[in-house]
């Protein structure tokens, strides 16, 4: 007999495997399409080029020009890119007065390429960069040349307050110079550092108990060396906004910067409060956010009027249509407003009608009231969590976001997302990385995903996806650090681990590296009856249901293989079929598009119950899968 098999859409691990009969237990890079499993798109990456550091923050706005910008925010820099190229506005943080740089080389065997700077108080951090010039014409008098001094550099070691430690390199090839008995020299006179501001961490650490004769156990790049209190060093963020073609942006923990577009490339963003009619603007803050309605400039978790002490719970806005003006008074609107439930301001997004603001522990929704007020926030949801800034989604007026331990909704009301593989997720999680999580829509296919670290990852290596529309949930492993879904580009943009941006959704391979790799996609059902489950059934035969439309190889294919079981939650059979085989090739047999698939493939396997795997791994294939059939026959009912 034909017995056909019908999968219920999505993945649900929340019960075991023979529970969950009738669905699917595993997948990785697999979507569902109204009800049945595909392959997920490819990518491509948009540049050769790549940039610095591990980016957090994607953000894309469009120039009176009509160009579109994207800005991309890292642990070490911030960029901006047009078309191919990444061009780095990362803020200067210093720039020293001529002859306060000096250098020093190693002039006896064996000789180095590692220079010694002397600079007083240089408040610098390892990684941090920082570019010299005025050097003398004869650098240090050998190897160590004016050319090969005069470039930017990245600090590879802190010695203390006053002096740390660069590689000398080639200003062509990039490779080490190493000194020679003639580089006795010091640079000169007039040689002067151009530092930027502070890097920040890649990830979130704990500082060791040997640390703090080092290092400050404040957040890594957001003040000077030394000092600081027992505290988990966070990970840079950024958070952004186009205030009209202009960028404002900040890290957090830090102060606010501007860049005007229209300079160009390159000149670099400059602290807000140096803009001209500059008034009261925070000198540190958590969040940043432009109301696209009103035109407000929106600080949380920043410092009061007249202090320098940051409130983690205050909001501060600008003056409507001003950038600059921060200040309270009769004639503008700049105001401010403290928050209570809660220990910091997390994140917030501007949604239809209003603002929506997380704290740690409770959502506010921030509405525009008028004068003289302004501003009035109203609580909609307390006793709530949220993992980190960038672990919220918003589509269709709906908003999704990542708890500590589950997903939450709000629309209108907040909820408990249900979700089918909630004991899966929260069950192997890195909670000391969960801020690294990020959220994004994929609107072409109404989903939600989420980026985290599985448990014994300090990176993210895995991803899980919810499906809006028909209420489903699927998973995979893939490493993508930030996500922009966005109106105004034609696919969505992740930044990888190989320090550059791709396309989603486009074509069918992985191209995001020098050479084309194929995607390995797979599903796998939960355990369900060959028949009634009360008897031994042979399967003989199984007549394939599967399109490999949109494959770009000239003969896609994929592996289907079926596990038999004994019993219902016994583990897999060993050997898994009576022939010793249950591995069939589907095929594709022409290329012409009129597609034809392998009409039947002929197998023995023998069991009660069945677990159904579907999975490719060749370049240039894509598929979807139907209603498989199996050819049946009793088999008895003993073992």
């Amino acid at each position: 007999m034909l017995k056909k098999i019908m999968l219920k859409p999505g993945v649900n691990r929340e019960n075991t495997r023979y529970t969950n009969e009738q669905g699917w237990y595993v997948s990785d890079k697999v979507r569902f399409r109204q009800g049945t499993p595909e392959k997920i798109g490819g990518w491509n990456r948009i540049s050769t080029y790549t940039f610095q550091g591990v980016c957090r923050a994607l953000f894309s706005w469009i120039s009176l020009s009509k160009e579109l910008w994207t800005a991309v925010g890292t642990n070490l820099k911030y960029y901006v890119t047009l078309g191919n190229d990444y061009y780095d506005i990362t803020p200067i943080r210093e720039v020293t007065a001529p002859g306060a740089v000096t250098f020093s080389a190693v002039t006896i065997a064996p000789y180095s390429s590692t220079i010694t700077v002397t600079d007083n108080n240089h408040d610098a951090v390892v990684n941090d960069f920082v570019t010299f010039s005025g050097v003398t014409a004869g650098g240090l008098g050998g190897n160590i040349t004016q050319a090969v001094l005069q470039q930017e550099y990245q600090i590879s070691e802190i010695v203390d307050s006053n002096t740390y430690k660069i590689i000398a390199k080639s200003p062509t090839t990039g490779l080490p110079v190493t000194s020679n008995a003639s580089d006795s020299g010091n640079g000169g006179a007039a040689v002067v550092g151009t530092y930027q501001i502070n890097v920040g961490s890649a990830i979130a650490t704990i500082p060791s108990a040997t640390s703090s004769a080092t290092w400050g156990f404040g957040t890594w790049g957001s003040g000077p060396f030394g000092g600081g209190s027992n505290i988990v060093l966070p990970l840079r963020l950024w958070s952004q906004g186009n205030f009209g073609e202009d960028l404002i942006f900040g890290y957090r923990g830090g102060p606010m910067y501007y860049w005007d577009t229209s300079a160009g490339t390159s000149v670099r963003a400059v602290e807000l409060s140096t803009k001209t009619g500059a008034s009261s603007v925070p000198i540190i803050q958590n969040f940043i956010l432009i109301s696209d309605i009103y035109r407000f400039v929106f600080a949380f978790g920043c410092n009061d009027y007249g202090s320098s002490i940051q409130d983690p719970m205050l909001i501060r806005w600008s003056d409507q249509e001003s950038a600059v003006d921060w200040t309270p008074s009769a004639t503008t609107q700049a105001g401010s407003l403290p928050l209570s439930r809660g220990s910091e301001i997390v994140t917030a997004i501007q949604s239809r009608q209003e603002i929506l603001v997380w704290t740690d522990a409770a959502l506010y929704s921030l509405q525009f009231l008028g004068a003289p007020d302004v501003w009035g926030a109203q609580l909609m949801g307390d006793n709530i969590s949220i993992v980190g800034e960038n672990s919220v989604a918003f589509s269709n007026g709906v908003a999704y976001w990542m708890g500590v331990d589950k997903f939450y909704v709000y629309n209108g009301r907040v909820q408990t997302l249900r979700c089918d593989l909630r004991q899966y997720i929260f069950g192997d999680i890195n909670l000391l990385q969960i801020t690294q999580v990020c959220a994004g829509t994929n609107e072409g296919f109404n989903e939600i995903w989420w980026f985290y670290c599985s448990a014994n990852s300090n990176e993210i290596d895995r991803y899980v996806v919810y499906n809006y529309l028909e209420d489903i949930w699927y998973y995979g492993s893939l490493g993508r650090t930030a996500w922009l879904d966005s109106g105004l580009r034609d696919y969505p943009l992740a930044a990888t681990y190989n320090y550059n941006l791709v396309e989603h959704e486009f074509g069918v391979d992985d191209n995001a590296g020098d050479t084309t790799l194929p995607i390995e996609a797979v599903i796998e059902s939960a355990e369900f009856d060959i028949d009634d489950g009360d008897k031994f059934m042979f399967v003989r035969r199984v007549l394939p249901d599967i399109t490999f439309r949109g494959s770009t190889a000239n003969n896609p294919a994929g592996t289907l293989t079926l596990i038999p079981m004994k019993n219902s939650g016994s583990g897999y059979n060993d050997p898994r079929s009576v022939g010793g085989n249950s591995d069939s090739s589907i095929v594709r047999t022409a290329t012409t598009p009129i597609e034809q698939f392998t009409g039947q493939v002929f197998i023995r396997v023998r069991g009660r119950q069945l677990i159904m795997k579907f999975e490719s791994t060749g370049q240039g294939v894509t598929w979807q899968l139907g209603s498989m059939r199996l050819d049946l026959q009793p088999d008895g009912k003993r073992a």
